[in-house]
């Protein structure tokens, strides 16, 4: 699933990302707008949601002067996911405490966060968590923000699957133009267990959104093991030369499922 930023300052913007294919949209009120533009910024995505618009609000960080007039703002938005940058367990609570029962996504991107990680992933309101790896490699003085980055990457997979949280979101790629870049970065946080990713710009989310999605060949096989399963009445089955037991056919049913495909056997 991908997930598209949007300036906040661009209103005229809005519509065309959420026309994107994108799974959801970011209106960014952090980084993508200036001082200066906060206020028109804010203004401006109140009047996106109060006028039905979807999508998902990144507030100015707890240490801003801006971090109140936000969460005023946006308790007159019921229906907005909240992402709230430079997640601390302590920023997730002032939040939550203003905007009690409204989904947050935490977004970790310093060191503090993750080491407060599965705290932060069990915080009120908490429904996914996002890696802000650009802020992140910046924090840690670590250099790039690709595959260096990829044990912070399996820490965060690991308490999302301990605090019962969907799979998390992977950062963003900056190089707009190189999709073989994009496609791997998607790849290997596949494989590391993210299931979704930050857009910059509207032409990676078809990329996302195909590199995420499960192939031709994993959707069959998925099919085959759940359908023998079945014909097998349970227990330790042996599939091509393969051994399927309870872990690998877990697996097959939540493909199915994340494919949307019924994995009752009878109807594959």
């Amino acid at each position: 699933m991908s997930y598209l930023f949007v300036p906040g300052n661009r209103p005229d913007r809005f519509a065309k990302a959420a026309a994107s294919g994108a799974g959801s949209i970011i209106i960014d009120l952090e980084d993508a707008v200036g001082p200066d533009d906060k206020d028109h910024a804010r203004a401006a995505a109140v009047d996106w949601f109060v006028q039905g618009g979807a999508g998902v609000l990144r507030i100015n960080g707890a240490d801003t002067p801006w971090f109140a007039p936000d969460l005023a703002a946006i308790a007159a938005c019921p229906e907005a996911g909240v992402m709230v940058p430079k997640a601390t367990v302590a920023a997730l609570h002032a939040v939550s405490s203003h905007l009690p029962g409204r989904p947050l996504i935490a977004l970790l991107e310093s060191v503090e966060g993750l080491l407060q990680m599965h705290d932060l992933a069990a915080a009120p309101g908490v429904c996914r968590i996002a890696f802000g790896n650009l802020d992140f490699g910046l924090d840690a003085r670590i250099p790039g923000t690709g595959a260096g980055l990829d044990p912070v990457r399996l820490q965060i997979a690991i308490a999302s699957r301990h605090a019962g949280l969907p799979q998390p979101i992977d950062g963003v790629t900056v190089d707009l133009e190189d999709t073989d870049a994009l496609a791997a970065d998607i790849a290997r946080a596949r494989a590391l267990g993210f299931t979704a990713k930050l857009c910059l710009h509207p032409r990676q989310v078809a990329v996302v959104n195909s590199v995420f999605a499960p192939t031709a060949e994993e959707i069959e096989q998925a099919r085959r093991i759940v359908a023998a399963d079945h014909f097998a009445h349970g227990g330790v089955l042996v599939l091509g030369g393969r051994m399927i037991d309870r872990p690998v056919l877990e697996r097959a049913r939540a493909l199915l499922v994340a494919a949307g495909i019924p994995h009752d056997p009878s109807l594959i």
